[in-house]
């Protein structure tokens, strides 16, 4: 008697995964991606292409991976971003790993999906400033990336073709396997003592997990932390009333500065600003609250955070 396997795109998807990305250690064997846009290696590595064009912004100067740089976990390490012609944006670069995860994008959550958002740093007049009408020219425009294009959806390239390449190339960028999640396997050396200390603060009395949690330590909600008060005024209107996308903690000792507008310098001063209860105003998240850390509890806390960074993989294994 003859077994026939029936597949849907996810579990064909999974499968396919299961044999070729290298997920790390405490993340999800399954790299979730959207029926439409199913990832395979021509995709992502198309899209990889695509990320360091610099053709996709107005004056050829800047690609997504100037301000997303891979060796500094894909942030830039500058307090705001700075696009073409020198021009500063009012928010920091934030970094974007393991983001085939995120249920919104950007600080305020203001795209829905990864296909949403991969054109909008393209089209930003204070980023890469590239007209929409100019995307799929300059696209086809290149003998090279014209000819995969065609190649992988079967016709010349369309705009949306380029965001689903993009999406795809974004979704392979993957962290984990640090000291944090060898612990949590099961390997008790993997902590020091003092980092063992500080993932009790994490845990508890510094309330990091009331935002912080799960395998990439985000809610993906938004709160309001006072970062976007100045002086009694609201700087920033983030999602609304001053409440900004809660950054995965993933790499955070790489990513600094810190807050969406880049005002701390160093994790000290981000365990200084919460241990304070953030920053008073009437919209002032409710767990927020002065914790009273002692100094060996803000450097315990300080050592655990730095055990989060790992190993950061991008693109298709093998692909290059």
């Amino acid at each position: 008697m003859r077994l026939r396997r029936w597949f849907t795109a996810a579990s064909l998807a999974a499968a396919l995964q299961a044999e070729t990305l290298r997920v790390p250690l405490g993340l999800d064997a399954y790299v979730p991606a959207p029926e439409a846009n199913v990832l395979t290696r021509e995709i992502v590595e198309l899209g990889r292409t695509l990320f360091f064009f610099k053709g996709l912004s107005r004056d050829g100067t800047l690609s997504c991976g100037g301000c997303h740089v891979p060796e500094k976990a894909f942030t830039d390490g500058k307090p705001v971003a700075v696009g073409v012609r020198g021009q500063i944006s009012a928010r920091r670069t934030p970094p974007i790993l393991n983001r085939a995860w995120g249920k919104s994008f950007f600080w305020d959550g203001r795209a829905a999906t990864l296909e949403d958002q991969v054109l909008q740093p393209v089209l930003n007049p204070k980023e890469m400033d590239l007209p929409l009408g100019e995307i799929v020219p300059r696209v086809r425009a290149n003998e090279s990336i014209g000819a995969r294009m065609q190649a992988v959806f079967g016709r010349p390239a369309e705009r949306e073709d380029v965001a689903r390449a993009l999406a795809s190339y974004v979704r392979s960028i993957l962290a984990g396997d640090s000291p944090y999640d060898r612990y949590i396997a099961g390997d008790r050396a993997a902590l020091s003592g003092q980092q063992q200390l500080g993932l009790k603060l994490f845990r508890g009395k510094a309330n990091c997990v009331a935002c912080h949690v799960g395998a990439n330590l985000t809610d993906e909600a938004f709160h309001n932390t006072g970062a976007g008060w100045r002086n009694g005024v609201l700087s920033d209107q983030g999602q609304a009333n001053g409440a900004f996308k809660t950054p995965g903690l993933r790499e955070v000792a790489r990513v600094a500065p810190y807050m969406h507008d880049g005002s701390l310098a160093t994790l000290e001063e981000v365990v200084d600003f919460y241990d304070k209860g953030g920053r008073e105003n009437p919209n002032l998240d409710s767990e927020m609250r002065q914790l009273n850390l002692t100094a060996d509890e803000k450097r315990a806390l300080i050592e655990f955070l730095k055990s989060l960074s790992g190993k950061v993989s991008e693109g298709w294994p093998g692909a290059r």
